[in-house]
């Protein structure tokens, strides 16, 4: 780190600045002075470089008397009439960048550049940012709203460079902005960042928040990133990939990725030598496509750092403080830096304690998909945006639907009911001024602007977890909002069925006890795909389409079985993290072997069977030899989850198990697997859904921590009912007087074992007066669908306060 005292008025060096100097330097350069002097000694790499000051701005305008001429440029402006803000923001720009700069402020960037050229040699290329006065603040972030030039070479490019980075200071995005949160324009001023490029032209590039964007879920570290420059993943021209790091067992010592999605990064921002065009986009190839763009090791690296950086300012702010950081890898010395940290100013301030619940009643066809950005719905008139110059074309309450937005687009963005984009990832600035403005948004779609047309009615829809989806026509849905700070638990522990790891972070803000389902073949099939038996052995898949499939899927992996491991253990990892330190619990596969025969290459491995209801199914599958290393693979996935994820709060149960000794066989081999029960705390359950789990309750209580009523399938059983025929439906109920009189006997036979019981079936999600026979028994949880945890919730608490019960 260099410590330099020189004395110049208009230049300070990182190393004399920090979060306390934002009206001399701005807020990302106070930011990047306070990360050079305090946190590079704790491993915090941040490019040198110095400020320009405010009051260079300030002299600048001065020296030229150009005050007058600026406020009169701004007079009577109408922020509503896009064109008149454009001619009159130009107009200001022209003033300012026309203003020049006095010699004296000249003398010291040459000074500070001459200076910078010693510390890193003559081939040194800068990058050149405006860092204003009201910029990065905990309430305010003008992010994206000024200019930046990269790979600036040269003092006279340089120069240039910060008088336009002056003049941005009235873009109509940064005019627009000041108007919309009441900061006076003359009142904000502009400082220039000048720091060395980092070379992520030659390697990769991305931003950190230490929060999830969409929930707000604090306990992450949520990276993005791309091959080249990081423009491109600022300003959404690009789908990153994307990681994620969970905070409390990576403070234990647990480095592991949490969960992961490739991105396709189409393109690369690379440096250009073409006169005044400084930077450009490539094509990406096939391979930098199919791989990640930094390693895990390269992750972890990162998100420890982000975690670094967010105690420092948490400490400095005297409160919890997520943060917004980029980082960029240098292609050259193959080091990550960081190159700026902001506080994060959406997610942090949603109110987690009032829970809004959209639920689609009717939608229209599917139109396109792509990334959802927030949980809300809209409806409205498309408009597709081509150009820039049919912005004014737009209509207030109308869908924006674009190839992807920029900062330009700010006044329609705000006047827009949802966006829909073709290209950007959850960071790209379509999804912060989403998130900012509180409208829905489905960025990389990838072919919207092919599909929908100007003056089609369409309907945004974000409510169903990762995946926005953009239906034809007007959607039919309610919105149910409810305030969690005054709702009450009851003594019976409430839990959730859990299945989607995309919705996990979401849904932990519903008051719960954990999640007393998690089911494993929600993950297999929608994040896997494959039959495990076919990532083992694909020379026994004889389809030629399926082998090529399994080939592309499992390419990046040492083994086809790695992919099964780690795709799985990264879904049950991101539920278990959402709701740590909470019990989850985890069932093991539980699908039918037609089922498992709908998996890529499940017709080599799977019969068909006239009842696979009551076929090879649950336990009596895991230690037989048509699937044990299938269930090895399951099993090592979990051991991953708990040992070296560190989610130990993950308890595993075992579904359909008919006998005794079936039970003895499979704890048996899960053992040998490496899951024993006991060791490192590890509960193992089993469902109780079958009459013969009741009917020798205390024989199977020896073998087990604790029972699970899947009332599906013990209904089933007991009624004599395929629950999958339409013919017999009418017969099934689990509100039948013999199925509550087994329920009555598996309570009180766990009761006499004191062993655990709850019920993750459907009966106390779809039946009120089951829930309320269910805590008369005494059960010990329910495990409800996340849809009637509420109302159940508030039953429960009125009917407890009947039986005089309160939770202790």
């Amino acid at each position: 780190m260099t410590d330099t005292n020189q004395p110049n008025r208009y230049v300070r060096f990182f190393s004399q600045i920090g979060i306390g100097d934002v009206p001399l330097v701005g807020g990302k350069n106070a930011s990047l002075g306070e990360m050079y002097r305090e946190l590079t000694e704790k491993g915090i790499l941040v490019p040198n470089g110095f400020a320009v000051t405010a009051e260079a701005y300030r002299h600048a305008l001065d020296a030229a008397g150009a005050w007058p001429a600026l406020r009169d440029s701004l007079d009577g402006l109408d922020p509503e009439n896009v064109d008149d803000l454009a001619r009159r923001a130009k107009r200001a720009r022209d003033i300012v960048y026309g203003a020049g700069l006095p010699a004296e402020v000249e003398a010291d960037i040459r000074a500070g550049m001459k200076q910078l050229t010693a510390e890193y040699g003559p081939e040194l290329s800068v990058a050149v940012r405006s860092s204003a006065t009201a910029e990065d603040l905990p309430s305010a972030s003008f992010a994206g709203q000024h200019d930046t030039y990269l790979n600036i070479h040269g003092d006279a490019a340089v120069l240039d460079a910060v008088r336009h980075c002056f003049a941005s200071l009235f873009t109509d995005r940064a005019i627009r902005y000041r108007i919309d949160n009441d900061f006076d324009h003359f009142k904000v001023f502009n400082s220039v960042t000048i720091m060395k490029m980092v070379r992520s032209d030659l390697a990769a590039s991305g931003v950190i928040f230490t929060i999830d964007t969409e929930t707000g879920f604090e306990d992450v570290v949520f990276i993005t990133g791309a091959y080249g420059l990081g423009e491109n993943v600022v300003q959404g021209a690009v789908d990153p990939d994307e990681f994620y790091v969970f905070k409390p067992t990576y403070r234990e010592g647990r480095r592991a990725i949490l969960k992961r999605a490739l991105g396709p990064k189409k393109i690369k921002m690379i440096f250009s030598n073409r006169g005044r065009v400084t930077t450009r986009n490539i094509p990406t190839d096939d391979k930098e496509r199919a791989r990640y763009c930094i390693s895990d090791a390269e992750a972890l690296s990162l998100a420890g750092q982000a975690m670094t950086i967010e105690s420092h300012y948490s400490a400095k702010a005297g409160q919890h403080r997520p943060m917004d950081i980029e980082w960029a890898k240098d292609g050259v010395d193959g080091k990550l830096y960081i190159v700026q940290a902001r506080p994060e100013t959406v997610a942090s301030r949603k109110n987690r304690s009032v829970i809004a619940e959209y639920h689609v009643k009717k939608h229209g066809a599917l139109k396109v998909e792509g990334r959802a950005v927030g949980a809300k719905i809209a409806f409205g008139k498309a408009r597709v945006i081509e150009h820039t110059s049919e912005l004014s074309s737009f209509v207030p309450g109308e869908i924006l639907v674009a190839d992807t937005t920029s900062p330009d687009w700010g006044t329609v963005m705000k006047s827009a009911a949802g966006i829909v984009t073709n290209r950007g990832g959850r960071t790209c600035h379509a999804a912060i001024v989403a998130r900012e403005l509180g409208i829905p948004a489905i960025v990389g779609t990838d072919r919207a602007t092919q599909i929908i047309r100007t003056g089609d009615m369409i309907s945004v829809c974000c409510a169903d977890g990762d995946v926005g989806k953009v239906y034809e026509g007007q959607i039919e849905f309610d919105v149910v909002e409810t305030d969690l700070s005054s709702l009450q638990k009851p003594a019976t522990h409430i839990m959730m069925n859990v299945g989607n790891p995309e919705l996990a972070f979401g849904l932990a803000a519903l008051p719960n006890d954990g999640v007393g389902l998690a089911r494993m073949e929600f993950i297999i099939n929608e994040s896997i795909g494959v039959h495990p038996m076919a990532l083992i052995h694909p020379e026994r898949v004889k389809s030629a389409a399926d082998r090529e499939k399994i080939a592309q899927l499992t390419a990046q992996y040492t083994s086809p079985g790695d992919y099964f491991v780690e795709r799985l253990s990264e879904g049950v990892g991101a539920i278990a993290a959402a709701f740590y330190p909470k019990p989850v619990v985890v069932r093991m596969s539980d699908f039918k072997t037609n089922e498992y025969r709908s998996l890529v290459g499940g017709e080599a491995f799977e019969e068909v069977e006239e009842n696979p209801m009551i076929g090879f199914r649950g336990a009596s599958r895991y230690a037989h030899p048509k699937y044990r290393e299938g269930f090895a693979l399951e099993c090592a996935a979990m051991k991953r989850v708990r040992e070296e994820m560190g989610l130990t709060n993950v308890r595993l149960m075992i579904p359909f198990c008919r006998r005794i000794d079936e039970a003895k066989k499979v704890l048996g081999l899960m053992a040998e697997l490496g899951l024993e029960r006991g060791k490192n705390g590890l509960e193992i359950y089993v469902m109780c859904e079958i009459p013969n789990n009741v009917l020798l309750i205390d024989d199977f209580a020896k073998e087990f921590d604790g029972f699970s009523i899947g009332s599906n399938d013990l209904t089933q059983l007991t009624l004599g009912v395929d629950r999958d025929s339409q013919v017999v439906a009418f017969d099934f109920d689990e509100r039948d007087e013999g199925v509550k009189t087994i329920l009555r006997m598996a309570i009180d036979g766990a009761k006499r074992n004191d062993r655990h019981i709850g019920i993750c079936g459907q009966a106390p999600s779809d039946y009120p007066e089951m829930a309320e026979f269910l805590v008369r028994l005494g059960i010990d949880s329910m495990s409800l669908n996340p849809d009637t945890v509420l109302q159940t919730t508030k039953r429960i608490v009125e009917l407890e306060k009947t039986l005089g019960r309160a939770r202790k």
